[in-house]
């Protein structure tokens, strides 16, 4: 169980404090003691370890984390917790103690509480001890949107919220971001791509009231907007072009990400979505669409390691996909129930693995995919490679046939042979076959006469023939294997997408002891958690209907997990900070209203839009809201009161995702290849890193071993469309932060390193756009070498030059064009970098300053950030 998110009894006072002071669940200047927000954190960090729902490790019978425990005896059969009588309580006895034998908690596990903690779990009882189930297993209810003092910022009831809480804390918003960096941060949130200056222009001199609202319209409406909201379902889907685990060799489900892209642009209902992700296969006569859309399930990493045991992986299959749907769906770490029951939720292990029973019962191998994808999947061959297959098929069978039967040619050959085996020919008659001479066994049986030999003898002399004489046969066998064989290949090279089905017979389901793949306990079948709701009456007990439960209007948790997500995408924190953890040792949300009304409005619709799980209705709201289009500045009272933005009392300055970085570079340069969909594309990379890796001989003889780079418009690809191998992603993004995708990923770390600035500056694919760029400047930035450096930094940043940029920009020029004049050679090896054509119009010395100057602004902070 990872304490990633473990508070010390500092830090936890002071966030108890600031959600007392802003947190929704806030009461009056003289608040009650909220349990959700001030007393269980405190029980959960300090705790629930040895108090809480783990049975094996509860300690003295002592469970804290449900009332009707908590107001029990213990082992010893004191009161744990008197209502209103602290001085019969047993709990605060024990953690007032200054006995080193009797004080809570021990002293050895290092969670001490401090004083205030102290007295406020004293005050706490005094109070009464009020228990509340944890706000994330209590359904959301859609509360209407407070009344604020200010009533002309709000743009709609995400606003309302915000700025409700902004007041509270004595705190005004900011104003509205300028149209050119509105424009410019819509446009990457939407499709990860950088406005045009066309664009820029147009929407500078649109002055309609409603301008930034069609453009809003315009971008949900681009075909990139799928690709956009795509990547993250990646992530978070673990998907890759590998396998994974040691020989990492390659899989293809291209077929699958295209069905992701389609379904974010065509708007398909959320709800639905996740039906098809999850049991897309069980529907009433499923599409071939809806199948694919299952392979969601089968994007976890598959071994086909020799020695590994299949029994083992197998199980590492489920439990990705169990520990996959906890936190994508649930926003709970259920993984950590795997080995034991987990220590701060109520989710045993038991009702992990019957969780883990719905998710076992297809056909598949512990060790597979040697050579492209494992089944089950769906092939979707071309019409040539349909036809061949029939070819080969026909052929393969009009070859076994032959070989079965004894064709004219084959017994007359036969009986020319036994005639020599006889009567050896003379030593100028050329032998029909071989005439080495037979075993005793055959030669006794070819003296016999043919009419008079039994049919065991018959079958025994042909057999010897075909197998050890015959070259008729030896050709007529080599060419069924030549005919196998291309077929095989055939199967190889057909398009597929990896599925699940099914089985007839469900498997065997057991808890496995301490989470050991070969200790079998206690038998178990499908069943949800019982902290959860049921499963809805009629619902087939498989997952289908687990799928359908996550879309009940009595969930708790899937509507607020997802839009807490997509909250995330646009504000870069959720309202609960800990996306991918809700349960007791997650983050406590901001605005805990806003949340829940979002949650509702999402699964329901509203008077707006009656159309229940409206992704792209959710995505409106979030971007046209007065929150999102704030400026990024910050006052030092902003900063003192609220330093993370935890209120959005201005807008979030986040550093581009690796891929839009990389986009971004291609698009301003012209290089970038629009194209949606298809399979995935090996652009630059340093030498030798996937080589680095097949260390063994036999591992060349799978696919995904040695990185092959491409060529011409597959090299300018949309960043998203990078071959991802496991073991080693593509090393340019990982050093932005995009994760291994070897498990979930919900949440993408953001970091600053030399690194970074090395790649901007020196990894081919940068250097080659930045001479595209500054030949696409020089050809059409304009007259002057103002004009061209003002075009310059509208198509990189969206915005003109100050003056004081201008002059750098001069300065810079002239000091390059010098410098490469004088060294005509290291012009020469900067221009030379990538494969696509230099232009001959300019001279290599100014194009060579033009193009550390198209750099030099694409290296910019600004440039690779969204503000």
């Amino acid at each position: 169980m990872s304490n990633s998110h473990s508070h010390t009894p500092s830090t936890l006072t002071g966030m108890v404090a600031l959600f007392f002071t802003i947190s929704g669940w806030a009461a009056s200047p003289t608040p009650e003691i909220n349990f959700t927000t001030q007393i269980r954190p405190i029980l959960s960090e300090h705790c629930f370890q040895c108090h809480g729902p783990d049975q094996n490790e509860r300690k003295g019978g002592v469970r804290l984390d449900l009332q009707e425990f908590a107001f029990g005896t213990g082992e010893s059969g004191a009161t744990v917790i008197a209502p209103r009588k602290p001085a019969d309580s047993e709990l605060i006895a024990r953690i007032l103690s200054t006995e080193e034998h009797e004080v809570m908690p021990p002293s050895s596990l290092q969670k001490p509480l401090s004083e205030p903690q102290k007295q406020l779990l004293k005050s706490w009882v005094e109070s009464g001890a009020s228990y509340r189930m944890h706000w994330s297993f209590e359904s959301p209810r859609r509360s209407p949107p407070p009344a604020t003092s200010q009533t002309t910022w709000p743009r709609n009831e995400i606003d309302r919220f915000i700025l409700a809480r902004l007041e509270q804390a004595g705190l005004s918003p900011s104003p509205e971001a300028d149209p050119a960096t509105l424009i410019r941060r819509i446009t990457f949130d939407l499709t990860g791509l950088p406005p045009t200056p066309g664009e820029v222009a147009e929407f500078l001199a649109d002055s309609r009231p409603d301008a930034y609202e069609r453009l809003v319209d315009r971008l949900l409406n681009s075909p990139h907007y799928g690709e956009r909201m795509a990547l993250d379902w990646l992530d978070s889907s673990r998907y890759a072009d590998t396998h994974g685990y040691h020989i990492d060799s390659g899989r293809d489900m291209t077929r699958w990400r295209e069905y992701v892209i389609d379904s974010f642009s065509d708007n398909r209902p959320f709800d639905q979505f996740i039906v098809e992700q999850l049991a897309g296969d069980l529907l009433p006569n499923p599409t071939v669409e809806q199948q694919i859309a299952s392979g969601f399930q089968r994007n976890h990493m598959i071994n086909y390691e020799g020695g590994a045991i299949p029994e083992e992986y197998h199980n590492a299959y489920i439990v990705d996909r169990v520990n996959t749907f906890g936190t994508i769906f649930l926003g709970l770490s259920i993984a950590c129930s795997q080995c034991h029951d987990h220590k701060y939720d109520p989710i045993s292990q038991k009702e992990y693995y019957q969780l883990y029973s719905y998710f076992y019962n297809i056909p598949e191998n512990g060790l597979d995919g040697r050579k492209g994808n494992a089944p089950p999947y769906l092939q979707f061959p071309t019409e040539s490679q349909t036809a061949r297959r029939i070819e080969l098929d026909n052929a393969v069978k009009s070859q076994e046939e032959k070989l079965a039967s004894d064709p004219p040619e084959l017994a007359d050959a036969r009986k020319t042979w036994e005639q020599q085996v006889v009567a050896p020919p003379s030593p100028e008659a050329k032998p029909v076959d071989s005439p080495s001479p037979p075993p005793e066994e055959i030669l006794l049986i070819i003296k016999i006469p043919e009419s008079e030999r039994t049919p065991e003898q018959t079958k025994t002399l042909r057999e010897h023939y075909a197998d050890k004489v015959s070259p008729l046969v030896k050709q007529w066998r080599d060419d069924l294997k030549k005919l196998r064989d291309e077929r095989q290949n055939l199967e190889y090279q057909i398009p597929s997408a990896m599925v699940m089905q099914e089985m007839p017979e469900p498997r065997e389901t057991f808890v496995l002891l301490r989470g050991q793949y070969d200790r079998k306990g206690e038998k178990v079948t499908a069943a949800l958690p019982a902290v959860l709701p049921p499963l809805p009456a009629g619902e087939p007990n498989n997952r289908l209907g687990l799928a359908r439960w996550l879309i009940t209007p009595e969930h708790p948790l899937t509507a607020r997990v997802l839009v807490n997500r997509y909250w995330q995408i646009f504000f870069g924190t959720g309202l609960v900070k800990t996306s991918e953890e809700f349960g007791s040792q997650g983050d406590l949300p901001s605005h805990p209203e806003l949340l829940d009304w979002l949650a509702v409005n999402f699964r329901e619709g509203d008077t707006y839009s009656q159309h229940p799980w409206d992704m792209k209705r959710l995505v409106r709201l979030l971007v046209t809201s007065a929150t999102y289009r704030q400026a990024s500045h910050i006052t030092p009272t902003a900063f003192e009161l609220d330093p993370e933005n935890r209120l959005l009392g201005r807008a979030p300055r986040l550093r581009l995702p690796a891929e839009f970085i990389r986009d971004q570079a291609l698009a301003a340069s012209g290089l970038l290849n629009y194209r949606i969909g298809g399979l995935s594309v090996s652009p630059y990379q340093p030498a030798g890193i996937w080589e680095e890796l097949t260390y063994r001989e036999d591992n060349k003889n799978f696919s995904a071993q040695i990185y092959s780079q491409d060529h011409g418009s597959d090299l300018y690809r949309r960043t998203m469309y990078t071959f991802w191998k496991r073991t080693a992603p593509p090393p340019t993004l990982v050093t932005f932060d995009a994760p291994d995708r070897e498990t979930c990923t919900v949440k993408r770390a953001r970091t600053n390193t030399p690194l970074q600035a090395l790649i901007l500056m020196n990894d081919p694919t940068y250097v080659e756009a930045h001479r595209k760029l500054a030949e696409r400047t020089l050809i059409s930035g304009g007259a002057s070498l103002e004009e061209k450096i003002q075009s310059l930094f509208h198509r990189v940043l969206a915005r003109p030059a100050t003056d004081r940029e201008l002059a750098t920009a001069r300065t810079l020029l002239e000091k390059q064009f010098a410098r490469y004049q004088q060294q005509p050679e290291a012009a020469e090896k900067l221009l030379k970098v990538g494969e696509s054509p230099r232009s001959s119009e300019f001279s290599i010395s100014e194009l060579a300053a033009w193009t550390i100057l198209a750099g030099t602004i694409l290296n910019l902070d600004e440039a690779v950030t969204r503000n």
